[in-house]
């Protein structure tokens, strides 16, 4: 760019030079003064071209906990890049030894996102974690022993240590046998601006996992946790106590969700316990995304008192159900039932999550917070 921008002018001194001296200095004097001119905006081209053409950096915004082990442990990993070029990806590593790519060997990119460049994944933990910028079609070494160099297809590395303080290394609770993450950070899950305080979720002495949402400095914070594993395949089940009561804008979902899983709409599927603000409206749906495919909503009224929720994940088929109580009560009756086989994700780097938030756009406003007690989480294969 900078040549193009300067040749105009390199051309019309060069001719001026020749027009004021032609008859007054020998030819090779000329010829010599004129490409020393050359040179001097040559070199002034290629300052700019440099210049214009810094090379990318890549920038941590967020690090997983430092672990020496490998383990199946998942945690959320993100960052922004500098001087990205349109169609350029993110390749992560985390070091347990060994380099392994991140999340999976079979998802091993990661997207830069307009209009900032930020980047965000899952990975499992290390003591070390990189961020590798490439070009479209570049291909990753499933484990290295050493990372590669600036290079060809490869626009810049960053390298960070795994994080031994701050909000993901402490911020974990035991839940049915599971380790699961407490979210700190906000969302705009509900369509508006939902804030999380990790204070909204905690476990009592019997072992039950409560999730609130509560007013805090006269705003409304909510609660989520998130299992810091995958499961894939398999049956998911969630034995609750009464939500007969949440207010219209109250939401209580449970839920997968990848950060890898753009292609197939983030692997989400969801049971939601919400009147989405509409008071007159049924109480509960089963989801899978997108959800403005009419196919892919249940609509369905749930009781008040205790209910166990449950979903059965196959391949290409997801099975839904609700029954008032525990499963093993012979009393228990089926409340909801539906199956979906169209759009169905496949495994990725998923994790199931339970999230209490506010729904936005409800003409009822909350008023009062919400509490939700979860007795127990299981999954079997």
């Amino acid at each position: 760019m900078a040549q193009e921008l300067l040749a105009p002018q390199l051309s019309s001194l060069i001719r001026r030079f020749h027009s004021e001296y032609e008859n007054s200095v020998p030819s090779n004097l000329i010829w010599k003064s004129t490409l020393i001119v050359a040179c001097c905006f040559t070199l002034l081209a290629a300052c700019h071209s440099r210049a214009d053409g810094a090379r990318p950096s890549i920038e941590f915004t967020r690090v997983p906990p430092a672990e020496e082990i490998r383990t199946d442990k998942l945690d959320i990993i993100q960052g922004r890049v500098i001087g990205a070029r349109p169609g350029q990806l993110i390749i992560l590593y985390v070091k347990t030894g060994s380099w392994w790519l991140q999340p999976l060997s079979n998802m091993p990119y990661t997207a830069i996102k307009p209009p900032d460049s930020t980047w965000v994944n899952s990975t499992h933990v290390g003591l070390e974690y990189a961020a590798l910028l490439v070009e479209p079609g570049y291909h990753p070494q499933t484990m290295m022993n050493m990372l590669p160099g600036v290079g060809g297809d490869i626009a810049a590395i960053a390298r960070v240590d795994g994080a031994t303080s701050g909000p993901t290394t402490h911020n974990l609770l035991r839940f049915s046998g599971y380790d699961w993450r407490v979210r700190n950070a906000p969302s705009s899950r509900g369509d508006t601006d939902n804030n999380y305080d990790p204070s909204n979720a905690w476990t009592d002495s019997d072992g039950a996992l409560h999730l609130r949402i509560a007013k805090q400095s006269d705003k409304w914070t909510c609660a989520e946790v998130s299992l810091v594993r995958n499961l894939g395949y398999g049956s998911y089940s969630f034995v609750v106590r009464d939500t007969g009561n949440l207010e219209p804008a109250v939401v209580f979902a449970m839920f997968t969700w990848d950060y890898a899983g753009d292609d197939q709409n983030n692997r989400e599927m969801d049971i939601e316990i919400s009147r989405w603000g509409d008071p007159t409206s049924k109480n509960a749906q089963y989801e899978i995304q997108p959800f403005y495919i009419p196919a892919n909503v249940a609509r369905l009224t749930v009781p008040s008192g205790p209910l166990t929720h449950l979903f059965r994940w196959e391949p290409g088929k997801a099975t839904f159900k609700t029954v008032s109580g525990p499963l093993t009560d012979p009393r228990s009756e089926i409340v909801g039932h539906h199956v979906f086989t169209s759009g169905v994700p496949s495994p990725g780097a998923e994790s199931v999550r339970m999230a209490l938030y506010i729904y936005g756009k409800s003409a009822s406003p909350i008023k009062n917070g919400a509490e939700v007690v979860i007795e127990r989480f299981e999954y079997l294969p």
